[in-house]
């Protein structure tokens, strides 16, 4: 069985978390990826992402990197961003997170590389559209939290501003940016071109915000204040029980009646502030505190059976470290442990999604520095002469032993 992108070549200059996390869904789906990293220490992640059993190889870069070949090219050589185009014209996706000023002066831009590979598909992530006067500014993901909104959502639920403790931005618009890939790829099946692609990140995560918390104040003269308050409410968060937590939603009438019988309330159905779906959303803190307030009694599991059995949506809370024994998690696969072949042994993460048509194979482990650089200029069409030449250049870097 193969992936749905078996056959489709990517070369990816990118790094950290955005780009990688676009080309490793790529990748997972059956997407020969190509990683293209500067000398001498290649992706800032395989520092950046914490501890290692060996130098350049974090457990983060990893997660981030499996399924890829590693190419260390030195693009500001001229032999390396010659060898560059000349892959350029071998590949049918191009991504990339460096800087637009920066991609024109490494003769990467879209109109660059559309010279030697007009069927190529461009997919540039910015911080911030080329259009707009912040554009061409450097952006991380917590600097995008903080400009699109995201910061200002914890403000406005416990009053201080602050950061999601996973970098949401970079997974977000990075998942953006692989669907994006997708439509121009089916769209080249019809056209026979290739395609720039801009995928901005202030402007996509402004539009995840917006869409969630503009509410009442979509209308023209606002009707309301802005948010979701029902998911704004400091009482929105894991409810405690006798012996730790439980993560709980009860919306519909049928759900929240259900729950009521659950915890030995029934006459809270009819209750005016809490009967229907308007009257609860009119109400939210005091049904969130009852909620909580309620939960305190029995222990996780013996509340799990309930609403197991009165079908209200309720599951245990997990810690990151729990999520590894999750028993669904190990059943369907997304959790398994393998050896690499120069890390030892790993948990590795597999695909969430599945395809009836076909899937890719597990793929391959997160590689060593320009481990398989002449081997891909080889695959491309490079002689053994131009590969030394390369080497001996100091524009190919594949020994990372």
């Amino acid at each position: 069985m193969s992936g749905p992108l078996a056959g489709v070549r990517v070369l990816d200059l990118s790094s950290v978390v955005v780009g990688p996390v676009c080309t490793g869904v790529l990748a997972e789906h059956g997407a020969e990826v190509v990683k293209l990293e500067s000398p001498p220490e290649g992706d800032l992640l395989r520092r950046l992402g914490g501890k290692g059993r060996s130098p350049g190889m974090s457990g983060k870069f990893l997660n981030f990197n499996r399924g890829k070949r590693s190419l260390c090219i030195d693009l500001k050589h001229p032999l390396g961003a010659a060898a560059l185009r000349r892959l350029a014209a071998t590949a049918d996706v191009f991504v990339t997170n460096v800087r637009p000023e920066a991609q024109r002066r490494l003769g990467v831009d879209a109109a660059t590389l559309a010279e030697a590979a007009p069927r190529l598909i461009h997919c540039a992530i910015v911080g911030f559209g080329t259009r707009g006067p912040y554009a061409g500014r450097p952006a991380y993901d917590t600097v995008i939290q903080g400009v699109s909104g995201v910061a200002a959502c914890f403000e406005a639920s416990t009053g201080a501003p602050r950061y999601v403790p996973m970098l949401i931005a970079d997974h977000t618009v990075g998942l953006i940016a692989a669907q994006l890939i997708g439509f121009a790829l089916y769209r080249r099946e019809r056209t026979g071109r290739g395609e720039a692609i801009e995928v901005p990140m202030f402007e996509n995560m402004a539009a995840y915000v917006l869409m969630e918390h503009l509410g009442a104040m979509s209308f023209r003269p606002a009707i309301g204040p802005f948010g979701d308050h029902r998911v704004l409410s400091p009482e929105a968060r894991p409810l405690p029980t006798a012996d730790g937590y439980i993560c709980l939603s009860a919306n519909t009438d049928a759900q929240a009646h259900a729950f009521f019988d659950a915890i030995g309330r029934p006459e809270l159905k009819t209750d005016p502030r809490f009967a229907t779906v308007a009257a609860r959303t009119a109400h939210t803190e005091e049904y969130f505190a009852l909620r909580a307030e309620a939960l305190k009694g029995r222990t996780t599991a013996e509340w799990l059976a309930i609403f197991d059995r009165l079908d209200v949506p309720a599951m245990p809370y997990n810690t990151i470290e729990s999520l590894l024994r999750d028993p669904h998690l190990r059943a369907v696969g997304l959790i398994r442990e393998e050896e690499h072949p120069t890390e030892g042994p790993t948990y590795a993460i597999g695909a969430a999604n599945r395809l009836s048509g076909g899937e890719a194979p597990p793929a391959r482990p997160a590689p060593r520095l320009g481990a398989d650089g002449a081997a891909v200029l080889r695959e491309s069409g490079f002689a053994e002469t131009e590969i030394a030449a390369l080497r001996e250049a100091g524009a190919l870097f594949d020994d990372p032993a």
